[in-house]
C-alpha cells in the first residue's frame, strides 16, 4: 500500500538582512511537524524558501549600491544567510524555493494570464493607501490611525495604472470556507478575517505594479510587474510543478496538508490565496494555521529591542536542540508568547536538565554500578507489580495516542506537556522505589531492582522517540545512552509497552543537557551580542552631505586662520571641555573652549598648529568665554565616534589665512 502523502509548508519568507530567532519560530514548528509525520512513516513533502520581489526590495538594493538580485543573493545564500540559518536549526526541508527561480517566474506569468483569460483580472487605476513593509493595500478606513494595522508604520498615498483580480466575487464564498468549515485554524482567526475584510466589504485587489521595476514581468503588458502577493503565494503549487517542467509532483501532493503562517499574514493565505485558486480551477490546501508570534517586551521582536535573539549566539551557547525545544515547549502555538533569555535558560534547566537529563543521567548510572553496565535477561517482567509500576506503564503506554491526538490538532506545546508527564512520573518512580536502598540487599531485591531500571529506560525510551522531531540530534545519543536498537525507535514501538530488550546494555555517556549558570550565561550573552553588533556594523560611517547649498558670499565671510596651541586645559567640573590659549596672530591671546576632552590630553596639543574659525560671536561656555570654534572631523567607526582636530604643517605662522 503506498504511503500516506503529507504535504506541509512554511510561508517564503522576505530575505532580511537581520535574522532573528523569531525568523525561526515557524520554520522550526514546522520541522517538527514534518519530521512527526516521518515518523509515522507517511510520504512528507516540506517546502519553505524566500520571497524575493517587491519595491522594499528594490528600494534596499538601491541604498546598499547593489542589484537586487545580488542583494538577495547575498542576504539568502550568503554567510549567516537564510540557507545558513536553517541548516543550523536542522532545517529538514525537502525542497527551498526562490522566487526569482527562472521556473517560478515563467510560471507565475502562466498563471497571472490564466486568471486575466478566465475574467478575474482588469486594467483599472489604483488609488490608496500602500505599506511598503508589509507591501499591503490597503483603504482609509482599514488603516489604525491612520497606519499600517499590521505593522503599525507609515503608509504611502499611492495612484498608478494597474490590474486588479476581482476578490470580490469570491467574497461569499471566501466566507462560508471559512464560517462553515475547519479550513482555517486556530478558530479565532476566523472571526478576524470575516469581521476584519469580509464583512465589511471585500474590495478588488490590486495585483500589478507599474511603480517599480523588481518584480515579475506581465509578459503581455511590459511596464507592469506582479504584485508580489500573487508571486509569493503561487509557490505552493510552482514548487510542485504547477505550470512548469521543473517538477512533476503536482498532482502527487496537492492540495497542501497545511501551511503553517504567521498571523500577519493570514489575510493573505485565507482569503487571497483561496479565491486565486476557484479562479484558476484548483483544489484548495486543506488547512491553514496562523500562529502567533515571539514578542519582546511586549512588541513584535526586532533586533532594534535590548535583548539577545541573534539564532547564532543562542544556539552557540544552548546548542540547537535546547532552542528547537524551547520554542516548541514553552509558547502555545496558535498565540503569542513573550521571549527572553531567562525564560530560555529557566526552561533548559527546568525541563532538559533537571527532568529529562536527570532522568537518564541517574538511571543509566544506576545500571553500571548495580549491573555492570547489562540488565539480566527477563527484567522486564514482573509477576507482583506494585502501584507505582502500574501508574508509570499505563502512562507511558498510553503516551503515543495523547501525542498524536494533540500533533494532529498543530499543537506541539500539548505534545511536550504530555511527554514531560511521563519524564517527571519516572523522575518520581525514582523515588518511590529507592533504588539505593534495594541494592543494599542484592541477592533479596537484585530482581526487583532491575525491573525498576528496566522500566526507567522503557519510558525514557518511548519518550526519546516522542522527543525525536524536537530534537533530533539529541534523541540519537541518548537512545545510544539507554542501549535501545534501530528496532525500537519506531513510531509502532512508542505504542507499546515493552520493546526495549532487556539484554540492553546502557552506558552513561556524555551529559546531554548540561545545567546553565543563569547569571554567567546572561553576561556571556549580552557580550556576544554587543561583539556581533559592532562586528555588524560598516568599518567607518561618514555623516551625509548637506543638501542645502551655502551661497559663495555668505562662506567668504567666514574667517578661517591657522593658530598655535600656547597652553590646554581641562574645565573644572565638565568632563567634555578643553580650555585653549592660542596664538591668531594679532599679538592678543585668543580662548576657545572645545568638547574634546574624550579624544585628546590636554598635553598632547599643546604646541600644536591648528585650523579655527575666529569671527564667531563669543558665547559662554560653563560660565567663560570661548571665542572662535576649532575644525575637526568626525566619523563612526565600527559604532564609535571618532574625531580628529585638523592640524596644520608647523610651517605655517599664526594668523594665516585660510582660503
Amino acid at each position: 500500500m503506498d504511503k500516506k502523502k503529507f504535504y506541509i509548508t512554511t510561508p517564503i519568507y522576505y530575505p532580511s538582512d537581520k535574522l532573528h530567532i523569531g525568523h525561526t519560530y515557524c520554520t522550526v514548528a514546522t520541522d517538527a511537524i514534518a519530521r512527526y509525520h516521518r515518523l509515522r512513516g507517511e510520504d512528507v513533502m516540506f517546502l519553505t524558501g524566500t520571497d524575493e520581489h517587491g519595491q522594499k526590495i528594490e528600494d534596499k538594493a538601491k541604498e546598499a549600491g547593489v542589484t537586487p538580485q545580488e542583494f538577495v543573493d547575498k542576504i539568502v545564500c550568503g554567510e549567516r544567510g537564510v540557507l545558513d540559518l536553517w541548516k543550523l536549526m536542522n532545517i529538514s526541508n525537502d525542497r527551498f524555493i526562490r522566487t526569482t527561480d527562472d521556473y517560478h517566474v515563467a510560471a507565475i506569468q502562466r498563471i497571472f494570464k490564466k486568471l486575466y483569460d478566465n475574467g478575474d483580472i482588469y486594467k483599472g487605476t489604483y488609488k490608496g493607501k500602500y505599506c511598503k513593509p508589509c507591501e499591503s493595500f490597503w483603504t482609509e478606513s482599514q488603516l489604525k490611525d491612520g497606519k499600517c494595522p499590521d505593522c503599525g508604520r507609515e503608509v504611502q498615498d499611492a495612484e498608478e495604472e494597474a490590474y486588479f483580480f476581482r476578490l470580490s466575487k469570491y467574497a461569499d464564498k471566501i466566507q462560508d470556507l471559512l464560517e462553515n468549515t475547519d479550513f482555517l485554524q486556530p478558530r479565532s482567526r476566523v472571526n478576524e478575517m470575516v469581521n476584519n475584510f469580509i464583512k465589511p466589504g471585500l474590495e478588488d485587489l490590486c495585483v500589478s505594479r507599474t511603480s517599480f521595476t523588481w518584480g515579475v514581468p506581465v509578459d503581455f503588458d511590459p511596464g507592469h510587474v506582479v504584485y508580489v502577493w500573487v508571486d509569493a503565494l503561487s509557490n505552493y503549487i510552482t514548487a510542485l510543478g504547477y505550470e512548469n517542467d521543473k517538477y512533476d509532483d503536482y498532482k502527487k501532493y496537492w492540495p497542501a496538508d497545511v501551511h503553517i503562517v504567521g498571523k500577519e499574514i493570514v489575510r493573505f493565505h485565507s482569503i487571497i490565496w483561496p479565491a486565486m485558486l476557484m479562479s484558476l480551477g484548483e483544489p484548495l490546501p486543506k488547512h491553514v494555521f496562523g500562529h502567533g508570534w515571539l514578542l519582546l517586551d511586549g512588541g513584535k521582536m526586532s533586533k532594534s529591542k535590548g535583548n539577545v535573539v541573534d539564532p547564532y549566539i543562542l544556539a552557540e551557547h544552548f546548542g540547537v536542540d535546547a532552542l528547537r525545544f524551547f520554542l516548541m515547549r514553552t509558547f502555545p502555538f496558535g498565540t503569542d508568547g513573550n521571549f527572553s533569555n531567562e525564560l530560555l535558560i529557566q526552561t533548559i534547566n527546568t525541563d532538559l536538565a533537571n527532568d529529562l537529563g536527570n532522568l537518564v543521567s541517574r538511571t543509566t548510572a544506576m545500571v553500571g554500578k548495580y549491573f555492570g553496565g547489562k540488565l539480566p535477561a527477563g527484567c522486564g517482567k514482573w509477576d507482583t507489580p506494585e502501584s507505582f509500576d502500574t501508574e508509570l506503564i499505563a502512562l507511558a503506554s498510553g503516551l503515543r495516542a495523547r501525542y498524536e491526538e494533540a500533533m494532529d490538532a498543530y499543537a506541539p506545546h500539548k505534545a511536550l506537556d504530555e511527554v514531560f508527564k511521563v519524564i517527571q512520573r519516572a523522575n518520581k518512580y525514582i523515588d518511590e522505589n529507592a533504588p539505593w536502598t534495594l541494592a543494599k540487599d542484592m541477592e533479596q531485591n537484585g530482581a526487583r531492582l532491575a525491573h525498576v531500571m528496566y522500566n526507567l529506560l522503557e519510558a525514557t525510551r518511548i519518550c526519546a522517540i516522542l522527543l525525536t522531531p524536537f530534537m533530533p540530534e539529541s534523541m540519537d545519543k541518548l537512545f545510544a545512552q539507554i542501549g535501545a536498537g534501530e528496532d525500537c525507535r519506531t513510531w509502532d514501538s512508542a505504542a507499546a509497552w515493552g520493546g526495549l530488550s532487556d539484554a540492553a546494555a546502557p552506558t552513561k555517556g556524555e551529559n546531554l543537557f548540561p545545567r546553565v549558570d543563569m547569571e554567567k550565561a546572561l553576561q556571556e550573552l549580552e557580550a556576544a551580542a554587543e561583539a556581533a553588533r559592532k562586528a555588524a556594523l560598516p568599518d567607518i560611517e561618514l555623516e551625509p552631505q548637506l543638501t542645502e547649498q551655502v551661497d559663495f558670499d555668505t562662506f567668504c565671510k567666514s574667517d578661517f586662520r591657522a593658530v598655535k596651541v600656547k597652553a590646554c586645559e581641562n574645565v573644572k567640573k565638565s568632563a567634555k571641555l578643553l580650555k585653549f590659549t592660542l596664538d591668531d596672530g594679532t599679538g592678543v591671546d585668543r580662548q576657545i573652549l572645545s568638547g574634546i576632552a574624550a579624544y585628546y590630553k590636554p598635553e598632547e596639543l599643546v604646541g600644536k598648529t591648528l585650523l579655527a574659525i575666529v569671527n564667531l560671536p563669543p558665547r559662554k561656555m560653563m560660565g567663560q568665554e570661548s571665542c572662535g570654534m576649532l575644525i575637526s572631523a568626525v566619523h563612526t567607526e565600527k559604532g564609535e565616534e571618532k574625531l580628529n582636530l585638523v592640524m596644520l604643517d608647523d610651517k605655517i605662522p599664526a594668523g594665516a589665512k585660510m582660503c
